[in-house]
């Protein structure tokens, strides 16, 4: 059945995904207001009526709620667009069905059982919405996702959400990974053109009230409830200031044999960036002749999915550079190497916790300045964080957020600072399903820049190897 909705019923950032069918999950996420529900229920009404053998299962966590959100939301739209003579409803058990053959289910997932004998008069299960997703449980969400049996464009999932805790099995499973079936939309009241002007001034005015309310609930971004080590609502307002990389993507470079060594290496003078969407590297101010930069490094472990480095100016304590990506070791070795070299062979301090390998990689690769720490009388390469050094450079760098805001320019280490909270024993971390890969990172660069602080020519002539 072919229909003619005019475009200009549509949110002009939608318009994209109207009939996309390439992917499994349609992941719609955001703040207050952003139209994103509409939008579902727009394109899955849409797609009643032009697919063949279609049918929908909406869910909520509780039943009722269906009934004057999703449900209602279907109904003001057939009348709205004057569809009232294709389908036909049943308000008792909150059915609707199209002229064609194809259904729609409104279903809660507090009682999950009687999901499993949902039948359809015409064809199988083929679309479910889950409306409120952060309200469902992942194991809810996998028994309705197996119900969708077959892959491809003719079986997809239709996820909307308001993010609010980092540690949601949401972020994890749609964010912090790239699944090649999920296609992932974030909006904010910004691109909802139907927006009442009221609404928007309320929204609006937590600009001013509340940072950190406005930076989570408005503008969608991922929070967390109660106190954070680092100023909420100073990180939040920052997070709504930030401007983007002035230039991002990765080192490349050539490899030379060295004769001294008999090894390969990298070539030093081949080193480039090669600038692209989505790279590793975000570049917030290049290299300046005769500064001196500090890198911090943390690399994947404990869990982390990451591998993290920040470079910070030893002059004006900004940070210039974040690397942050998957990427093995050896990998993550090289870009360190090119990251240093690049700014002006920076001291270059990685943490040794949980791997020694990247140290060992910057030495065969011949770095000539890592950070040294003493070890037993000893000077060693590389940052070891203890039971003492991590409450002190967790303690710079909260000053440095407090005092400096301005200096912090990668949204990421931004957002896991918002999740950076104290446990029930008073230490800080990141709450459990949260990161803190970029936090540790950029704590480490401002010990580095400390060290060239108070002793600028012993710590930069200390930390050269030869």
């Amino acid at each position: 059945m072919e229909v003619e909705i005019s475009r200009g019923a549509f949110n002009p950032c939608y318009l994209p995904l109207l009939r996309e069918e390439r992917f499994r999950y349609l992941v719609l996420y955001g703040g207050a207001g952003s139209g994103k529900s509409v939008f579902a229920a727009q394109r899955l009404l849409v797609r009643l009526m032009e697919k063949r053998l279609c049918n929908l299962l909406v869910v909520r966590a509780v039943a009722a709620s269906n009934r004057d959100s999703t449900y209602a939301l279907f109904r003001q739209l057939i009348r709205q667009w004057g569809l009232e003579s294709l389908f036909r409803r049943t308000d008792s058990d909150m059915r609707i069905a199209c002229v064609n053959g194809n259904s729609a289910i409104f279903k809660g997932l507090d009682n999950a059982e009687k999901l499993k004998s949902v039948t359809f008069p015409q064809g199988e299960l083929t679309d479910v919405w889950i409306e409120e997703a952060s309200e469902v449980q992942e194991r809810d969400f996998n028994q309705l996702d197996l119900r969708l049996r077959g892959q491809g464009a003719n079986k997809q999932v239709t996820l909307t959400f308001n993010p609010v805790s980092p540690a949601h099995w949401l972020k994890r499973r749609f964010y912090d990974r790239e699944d090649p079936r999920a296609l992932v939309r974030k909006s904010t009241y910004r691109d909802n053109r139907f927006l009442d002007g009221a609404y928007r001034e309320t929204l609006e005015s937590y600009r001013e009230t509340d940072p950190y309310y406005y930076q989570v609930y408005c503008l969608g971004e991922w929070g967390v409830a109660g106190h954070t080590v680092f100023g909420s609502q100073v990180v939040a307002d920052r997070l709504a200031s930030l401007p983007g990389p002035r230039l991002q993507g990765e080192f490349v470079f050539e490899t030379a044999y060295d004769p001294g060594r008999e090894q390969v290496v990298v070539d030093p003078d081949s080193i480039r960036l090669a600038q692209g969407p989505g790279g590793a590297v975000e570049v917030f101010a290049p290299p300046q002749a005769g500064r001196r930069y500090a890198v911090g490094a943390d690399t994947a472990g404990d869990g982390s999915d990451y591998s993290v480095a920040q470079v910070v100016d030893g002059e004006t304590g900004r940070q210039v550079c974040a690397l942050r990506g998957r990427m093995d070791e050896d990998v993550f070795a090289r870009q360190l190497f090119c990251l240093g070299m690049w700014y002006n062979q920076a001291l270059l301090a990685v943490e040794v916790n949980f791997s020694s390998y990247p140290i060992r990689e910057l030495e065969r690769l011949g770095y000539p300045r890592q950070y040294m720490r003493e070890s037993g009388g000893q000077y060693r390469p590389g940052f070891r964080t203890t039971a003492a050094s991590r409450p002190v450079i967790i303690a710079r760098l909260v000053e440095v957020v407090r005092e400096h805001p301005e200096w912090i320019c990668h949204r990421e280490t931004l957002r896991e600072m918002l999740a950076f909270v104290r446990n029930g024993r008073g230490r800080p971390e990141a709450q459990p399903g949260a990161h803190d890969d970029c936090v540790m990172a950029l704590a480490i660069a401002y010990q580095c820049r400390e060290q060239l602080e108070a002793q600028p020519a012993q710590a930069w002539g200390m930390a050269v190897r030869r």
